[in-house]
């Protein structure tokens, strides 16, 4: 029993100086709202996942869409960034000829949002296929404007995700934080706002407390992955992830920060227990 005892204190995955137990699931210290992207734990199922993370103090799981969301209400999680309305990764709201079909899209799917009783839909900008920056977001102006007062109506958040442009993510066209900002400016709404993803950032700008503490205000949802390779956020990367924690904390965020990692480790769970873990200040 002693011995078993000392195993479990030893465990990477737990810390149970910063975590206690509560009627089977874990109590975290709430300055960090704990999500999880359902396609990188694709290989469990969804209620398995589910009760997985409540257990470890996790409440919602990140890009599900309207056919899981009776799964996730059986589980009392919630669906912290809704997808679907999407038509891929590379053709988006910066060339008009997406638009017509963008905006059918999303004018279907963000009543459903609200109805279910979700806030966060994502969006994306498309490649840029040759096309100047100045013109993408002109484009997308023009078609996020076409849905964003119905956003506004039904009180959800159009949220655009970064990606980099280096590794993962060749051509696209919000590779960077200033366009992204700037893109907030020119929509002007509460309703729309930055999907700010920590890794993708890492790798094509840097400099990642700083651009949080100076741009905050645009973000309205985080992603965490390490760098490089996109794996578990430990020590074996270059991220320091407790400073980034406590650099979202202390602009008062009160959104969701969302572990999107690929697992390596043999126990995935594991891994995904280990990353609430650190990232949990």
């Amino acid at each position: 029993m002693l011995a078993g005892a000392a195993a479990l204190t030893a465990s990477p995955a737990f810390s149970f100086t910063k975590i206690s137990e509560h009627e089977g699931t874990m109590v975290r210290k709430g300055n960090i709202r704990h999500s999880v992207c359902r396609w990188c734990f694709n290989d469990t199922p969804l209620d398995e996942l589910c009760v997985f993370a409540k257990q470890i103090g996790i409440t919602a799981i990140d890009l599900v869409g309207p056919k899981d969301w009776d799964t996730l209400k059986k589980h009392g999680i919630d669906s912290s960034m809704c997808n679907g309305a999407e038509i891929n990764l590379v053709d988006g709201f910066n060339d008009p000829k997406f638009h017509d079909k963008l905006v059918q899209n999303y004018s279907e799917m963000i009543p459903l949002v609200a109805k279910a009783g979700y806030k966060n839909l994502i969006c994306f900008s498309g490649n840029k296929r040759g096309m100047d920056d100045e013109t993408g977001l002109k484009n997308c102006v023009t078609g996020l404007k076409k849905i964003l007062s119905l956003a506004e109506k039904h009180g959800v958040v159009l949220q655009i995700e970064v990606f980099n442009s280096k590794v993962n993510h060749p051509d696209y066209m919000a590779d960077n934080t200033p366009w992204t900002v700037e893109l907030c400016k020119r929509l002007g709404s509460e309703n729309f706002k930055i999907l700010w993803d920590i890794y993708h950032m890492q790798i094509n700008e840097g400099d990642v407390i700083r651009t949080i503490q100076n741009n905050h205000q645009y973000f309205g949802h985080y992603h965490t992955a390490g760098v490089p390779g996109r794996h578990e956020i430990d020590e074996t990367q270059e991220l320091y992830y407790p400073a980034i924690m406590r650099a979202i904390a202390a602009t008062g965020f009160k959104g969701y920060v969302a572990q999107e990692f690929i697992p390596t480790a043999a126990d995935k769970l594991g891994s995904l227990a280990k990353a609430i873990d650190i990232c949990d200040v």
